[in-house]
């Protein structure tokens, strides 16, 4: 503090510490789609899911058979995209309750039907891959 002549310099005000707070913007209506490709890639976009529905087309599988089978994966994106697909009703976990328990996963017939639409996707991905 600063004195002036006898007199005290008036206190600078106390700053409000800030605060933050936990509210997650509110987010905006969705604008409509102009094409299914739109709905299709909410439900299948990103790196994993169609890697691990391929993997999941032909059998049931068990998480550490599909945590081998798609190996660069951590155990926590896999988690999360299974329940990310099961939620999305294209993934069904079957659990068994026995001991030790055992977790099975397997397509849906919305999930297979995916899985079909995404066949020539994969057929044009291996004719791009190979061009010259």
């Amino acid at each position: 503090m600063k004195v002036t002549a006898g007199k005290k310099a008036p206190a600078t005000p106390a700053r409000k510490p800030s605060v933050k707070t936990s509210e997650k913007p509110k987010k905006t209506a969705p604008e409509p789609f102009t094409c299914g490709i739109g709905p299709a890639f909410e439900v299948i976009g990103g790196k994993w899911k169609a890697v691990i529905l391929w993997e999941l087309h032909t059998e049931a599988r068990r998480f550490g058979e599909l945590r081998r089978l798609v190996p660069d994966i951590s155990e926590k994106m896999l988690i999360q995209q299974l329940r990310e697909m099961e939620a999305d009703g294209i993934v069904h976990r079957l659990v068994f309750h026995e001991v030790p328990p055992r977790v099975e996963y397997s397509t849906t017939e919305l999930g297979k039907s995916l899985n079909d639409a995404l066949a020539p996707l994969a057929d044009w991905g291996d004719r791009y891959a190979q061009r010259g």
